[in-house]
């Protein structure tokens, strides 16, 4: 979390190109700044200035979602299914914002657990390495549920976040959820 995204180190570039391929994988990426980023959502032409405050872990989340549920995340890059409005949310800045959203639902930057989903959430990521990742999928497929259901449009952004972070708290504090696969919203992943 406290990895920023730095355009300088190869890593982060390579991680900005296996996106790219995992999301294009039939064509070419011209450069680490592309008009191309646009058509993946992201607000210019250079991916790096979108990271802000949720850092690299932004950027894996994505590939993590675009190799784990190729079919959900190319079908909510594409906007497919629903009424889909004129105004839609942008692809890769809303997964920014869900990455930062979780981490706020978490406090995760806390030295202590202060909320009882926290502490939930922390036995759950003892268990499974992967449960951030996994309820940033969640968290993107149930995003995009609630924004067709209100036929949000993208002034209602904001909005959409925080009946999704409820969402996912009220799943997350359910007696029969012990892991991020049995969360309800779980199944709405392919």
């Amino acid at each position: 979390m406290k990895v920023y995204f730095d355009a300088s180190r190869p890593d982060h570039q390579e991680a900005l190109r296996a996106l790219w391929a995992a999301t294009y994988p039939d064509r070419e990426l011209h450069g680490l700044i592309s008009d191309q980023w646009k058509e993946m959502g992201w607000q210019g032409k250079d991916p790096s200035t979108d990271f802000r405050g949720a850092g690299f872990i932004s950027l894996e989340n994505l590939l993590f979602f675009a190799k784990t549920f190729s079919t959900s995340f190319q079908r909510l890059l594409r906007k497919q299914g629903g009424k889909r409005a004129a105004w839609e949310y942008p692809f890769a800045v809303a997964g920014v914002n869900i990455t930062f959203m979780l981490m706020q639902m978490l406090d995760l930057e806390a030295t202590k657990p202060r909320t009882f989903v926290r502490s939930v959430f922390l036995q759950m990521l003892s268990d499974n390495e992967w449960a951030f990742d996994l309820l940033y999928c969640v968290a993107f497929v149930v995003m995009d549920k609630q924004w067709l259901e209100r036929n949000a449009t993208y002034m209602e952004f904001n909005d959409v976040l925080k009946s999704t972070r409820a969402q996912l708290e009220r799943e997350l504090l359910m007696d029969d959820v012990l892991q991020i696969e049995e969360m309800p919203s779980y199944s709405l992943l392919s």
